[in-house]
């Protein structure tokens, strides 16, 4: 008998008639079939549970002192904790929409187009709307 520095597996003869090996790559296989399929499963968004603060958006339509839609007004909607602001162009139509927004946080919205602003309106974190409606007039700067 020779003794030879590579080493071998040895597979050994099972119940089943298959070898150790098997028995071990069986279960690692499934585990690798099952893990990326309830990765997904959780990463889907759930709704959130009785009593949990439900995340609301804020949409309004960005008009003139004349009542005609500002398009590409520019909406900055700035978060009162963080002092963070978050900014969009208003449509064609006037209208801009956040979602995603808060509820335990307050929030102030204004306009800008040119030399027009809107005056600062607040979402406050007590109003209880799931969907905020706010809108905003553009005024000539004094």
């Amino acid at each position: 008998m020779t003794i030879s520095w590579k080493t071998r597996t040895r597979r050994t003869a099972t119940k089943t008639g298959g070898s150790e090996m098997s028995r071990f790559a069986f279960p690692l296989a499934l585990m690798a079939v099952l893990l990326p399929i309830a990765a997904v499963g959780s990463a889907q968004t759930a709704k959130p549970k009785k009593g949990e603060a439900q995340p609301r958006s804020l949409t309004g339509i960005v008009t003139f002192a004349d009542d005609k839609p500002a398009a590409r007004a520019v909406v900055l909607l700035e978060n009162t904790k963080t002092k963070a602001i978050i900014s969009c162009y208003s449509q064609p139509d006037g209208s801009y929409f956040f979602h995603e927004l808060s509820p335990d946080v307050d929030y102030k919205v204004s306009a800008r187009l040119e030399d027009a602003i809107s005056s600062t309106r607040t979402l406050g974190a007590f109003n209880p709307r799931k969907d905020v409606v706010i809108n905003l007039k553009l005024e000539a700067k004094k």
